[in-house]
């Protein structure tokens, strides 16, 4: 598929949506993103839980506007250059991450392997929703599988 034209980073919703450039990589562009997102944490993890959550649902509801804006822009319903989702979606596995380096790592890896499987049903809204809501939402549940595996394991190791 045809890269965007780099000029849409001069707009700061393409920018935003296109991961800050990190969409733009020509190998593996939605691990990229994740990488945007993991930059991201690092930056926020340290704010209450509840700051954090606010934050987080603030990156879903603009994310379904912001993809939709792109995509209109593009002409083409989820561009693999498109990856907000990817970040809200680390974003989310990592809600209730205990503090430690390993943890986000963890989650990077865990939110990788549910958003490319995309076991049902991810699948299910990865196919059947199109604009903003269908690019945010498989990425959304892919965090909230990799969100409970993380908690089941925090709950394992600390309980």
């Amino acid at each position: 598929m045809k890269k965007p034209p780099v000029k849409l980073l001069l707009n700061p919703v393409h920018f935003c949506s296109l991961g800050f450039g990190t969409g733009y990589s020509p190998k593996a562009p939605g691990t990229m993103g994740t990488l945007a997102g993991l930059l991201v944490y690092l930056l926020v993890q340290d704010l209450d839980l509840v700051y954090y959550l606010v934050m987080t649902l603030g990156f879903l509801v603009t994310g379904i506007f912001m993809c939709r804006y792109t995509t209109d822009a593009l002409k083409v319903d989820d561009h693999p250059a498109i990856v907000w989702d990817e970040i809200v979606g680390y974003l989310i596995t990592m809600c209730y991450a205990p503090a430690g380096w390993w943890w986000p790592l963890l989650g990077f890896v865990l939110f990788r392997i549910f958003d490319i499987l995309k076991p049902w049903p991810i699948n299910l809204a990865d196919k059947q929703l199109k604009g903003g809501i269908g690019i945010m939402l498989d990425d959304v549940i892919a965090g909230i599988y990799s969100l409970a595996i993380m908690q089941i394991i925090s709950y394992i190791l600390y309980r």
